[in-house]
C-alpha cells in the first residue's frame, strides 16, 4: 500500500485536478461545438479589441466606447428571448448556422469600413447592434443543444471543457489583435474574424440534425411568457440569474481598460489586461477535475461571483500594472467558478421543452449585465475617474452577492442529488437514452429528442 506521500499517490492526485474528458469522448457532436467553438471564439476575440480601440481612435472618448454597451443592449434583450422561443420550435443546428454566417458577413462591413480613406464611426455601433441580435439569437440555440448531447451526470465537466475552449481562443485572441492591431491596423484583425466565422459555418453543418419535439409551439410571446414564469417560480434558477447580473453590471471594467492603460503608463499592457482574465480562468479549467465532484453546485456560483467582485476591487486600487494584471487573472478564475455552477444548474435542472426558451433567459443574464456594465463603467470612469470606477464596482458586486444570498438562501442549498428539479430532468435525459437504445440510434447525437 503506498504512502500519502508517495509518487503514486501524487500522481493520483494531480490526475484528479485534470479536466474530465467524459463528454468529449462520449459525443461526436460535442466534439464538433468544442472545435467550432475555439475558431469563433479566436475570431471574436480579434474584433472585440479592435472595435472599441477604433471608437478610442476616431472619439478619444470614454464614454462613446462605453456607448456600444447601450446600443447592443435592446438588440440583445429583445432577439436573446425570440431567440430561446425559437430554439424550442425549430431546428437548432439551423439557428446556429445561419447565425455564424451572418456574423461573418458583419465582420465584413467593419473590415470595408476601415479601408475607407476616413473610416466612419457610425457603421461601428450599427454592426455591434447586429452582432448583439444575432447573438441573442444563437446563444440560446447553442446553450440547449449542449443539454441534450451531453449526460446529466457530465454536465459540469462539459461546462469545464467549454469554458477551457473560450479561454484559450479569448487569450490567443486579444494578444494576437493587441498586436495586429499595433502594427498593421484594424482592417487585419476583422479579416480574420471573416476566416474564423467562414471555417466555423463549415463545422457546423457537420452537426447532427437537432429537430425540436413533435408537439412544440411556434415561438410566442405566450410561449416566452411561460418560459419566464417557470424560472420566476424557482429560488434556485432567479438566484443564477440575478447574481451574475449584479456581478456584470457593477464589475465589468474591460471597455475602459484602454484607458486605464493609458493612467498606469503601460499602454503595452492593453492586449494583456484583456487577456488575463481568461489567463485566470485557463488556470482554473486545467485544474478543474475536482468539480466533477461537486453537488453543492450554488455554493460555486455564489463563491466565485463574491471572488470576482474582490479581486475587481483589488485590480482599481493597485498602482502597479503587474498586480492588476495577477488581480484581473484572479477575477477571471472567480468568473469561471461562478459560471460552472451556473451552467451546470441550468443543464441538470431544466426540462427539455422549456431548455430552449430558459436558454433565452440566461443570454440575457449573462450579457445583459456586461452590456450594462460597460455603460456603468464608462460613466462613473466620467465622473470619478477610471481607478475609482473599477475598485467602487468590485466593492458593489461583493455587497450585491451577500444581499441576493440572504434574499435567496436555497441557492446555496442547492444539491444535485436531492433536489427535485435535477431528479427530474436526469431520469428525463434517461428515458430518452433508453429510447435511442431501443431503436438502435447513437447515443449523445443532437437528434435525441
Amino acid at each position: 500500500m503506498s504512502s500519502p506521500s508517495s509518487p503514486s499517490s501524487l500522481s493520483s492526485r494531480l490526475s484528479a485536478l485534470l479536466p474530465d474528458l467524459a463528454p468529449w469522448r462520449a459525443s461526436r457532436d460535442f466534439r464538433l461545438l468544442w472545435s467550432q467553438g475555439l475558431v469563433t471564439y479566436f475570431a471574436s476575440a480579434m474584433a472585440m479589441i479592435a472595435l472599441p480601440l477604433q471608437i478610442k481612435e476616431l472619439t478619444n472618448s470614454p464614454l462613446a466606447v462605453g456607448a456600444m454597451g447601450a446600443v447592443e443592449l435592446v438588440p440583445l434583450v429583445v432577439f436573446g428571448l425570440y431567440g430561446g422561443a425559437l430554439a424550442d420550435a425549430v431546428d437548432r443546428r439551423k439557428v446556429i448556422v445561419g447565425t455564424e454566417a451572418g456574423l461573418g458577413v458583419l465582420a465584413l462591413l467593419l473590415l470595408l469600413n476601415s479601408l475607407l480613406p476616413e473610416p466612419m464611426l457610425w457603421p461601428l455601433y450599427v454592426v455591434a447592434a447586429g452582432v448583439s441580435a444575432l447573438a441573442g439569437l444563437q446563444r440560446p440555440a447553442l446553450d440547449s443543444l449542449l443539454a441534450r448531447i451531453v449526460p446529466h451526470e457530465h454536465q459540469t465537466a462539459a461546462a469545464a471543457l467549454n469554458s477551457l475552449r473560450w479561454q484559450i481562443g479569448s487569450i490567443a485572441g486579444p494578444s494576437v489583435a493587441g498586436l495586429v492591431v499595433a502594427l498593421a491596423g484594424h482592417a487585419p484583425a476583422y479579416a480574420v474574424t471573416i476566416a474564423g466565422f467562414a471555417a466555423s459555418v463549415l463545422m457546423c453543418r457537420r452537426l447532427s440534425p437537432a429537430p425540436p419535439a413533435h408537439d412544440a409551439e411556434k415561438p410566442s410571446l405566450r410561449g416566452i411568457a411561460e418560459g419566464a414564469r417557470y424560472a420566476w417560480s424557482r429560488p434556485v434558477l432567479l438566484g443564477t440569474y440575478t447574481i451574475d447580473l449584479a456581478a456584470m453590471f457593477f464589475a465589468f471594467p474591460n471597455t475602459i481598460f484602454p484607458f486605464l492603460a493609458d493612467e498606469l503608463d503601460a499602454d503595452w499592457s492593453l492586449g494583456l489586461m484583456y487577456a488575463a482574465g481568461s489567463v485566470g480562468s485557463l488556470v482554473l479549467g486545467l485544474t478543474s477535475g475536482w468539480t466533477s465532484k461537486v453537488r453543492r453546485h450554488g455554493l460555486l456560483v455564489v463563491g466565485g461571483a463574491a471572488g470576482w467582485g474582490l479581486a475587481i476591487a483589488a485590480a482599481g486600487w493597485f498602482g502597479n500594472i503587474w498586480l492588476v494584471l495577477l488581480c484581473l487573472a484572479f477575477a477571471g478564475a472567480g468568473d469561471m467558478l461562478s459560471g460552472l455552477g451556473r451552467a451546470t444548474i441550468w443543464n441538470q435542472t431544466i426540462p427539455e421543452e422549456l431548455r430552449g426558451r430558459l436558454a433565452g433567459i440566461e443570454v440575457l443574464s449573462y450579457s445583459v449585465g456586461p452590456q450594462l456594465g460597460q455603460v456603468r463603467a464608462g460613466v462613473m470612469a466620467g465622473w470619478t475617474g477610471t481607478r475609482a470606477a473599477v475598485w467602487s464596482g468590485g466593492v458593489a458586486c461583493v455587497a450585491s452577492v451577500g444581499l441576493l444570498c440572504l434574499a435567496l438562501p436555497k441557492l446555496l442549498t442547492y444539491d444535485s442529488e436531492t433536489d427535485e428539479d435535477s431528479l427530474r430532468r436526469k431520469a428525463q435525459q434517461e428515458a430518452v437514452a433508453r429510447q435511442e437504445e431501443l431503436r438502435g440510434e447513437p447515443q449523445g447525437s443532437a437528434g435525441t429528442v
